[in-house]
């Protein structure tokens, strides 16, 4: 698969590379005075800081829940899951949606969970089982 680029808006640099690359685990690359490149999973995303307010995305119902129409993540490994999910929440993450099994039992059955970047970006971070699930109908 070819990675991908994303930018998105922070409210404060240093506190945005300690959360990515602190407690998410990312590699910092690039950096300058207003913004900082990230390897998100293989990915890049860029981090540019702005002055402008930054707010929670509206939602969606989802199976009974109500998932942050913006956002983006990354989808782990089953076992890499779990643990990132005891990781926040030992860390003592609030999440939007605490992780659980979506759709258990139906196709596309997956791990998933949401929670909030210091500068208010969602993200869900979520594992299948059976990758062949990710794309499935």
């Amino acid at each position: 698969m070819q990675p991908f680029h994303l930018a998105f808006p922070v409210k404060n640099i240093q506190e945005t590379r300690d959360f990515y690359e602190g407690l998410l685990g990312c590699e910092v690359g690039r950096t300058a005075e207003r913004w900082i490149d990230l390897n998100f999973w293989g990915n890049q995303i860029s981090a540019h800081l702005t002055e402008e307010d930054i707010h929670e995305p509206a939602a969606n119902p989802v199976d009974g829940k109500s998932v942050p129409i913006k956002h983006f993540g990354a989808i782990l490994e089953w076992e890499d899951w779990q643990n990132m999910a005891q990781k926040l929440t030992d860390h003592g993450v609030e999440f939007i949606i605490k992780p659980y099994i979506r759709f258990e039992g139906e196709v596309g059955e997956q791990a998933t969970m949401f929670f909030l970047d210091p500068s208010g970006n969602a993200l869900e971070f979520k594992s299948f089982k059976d990758f062949n699930q990710i794309f499935a109908k």
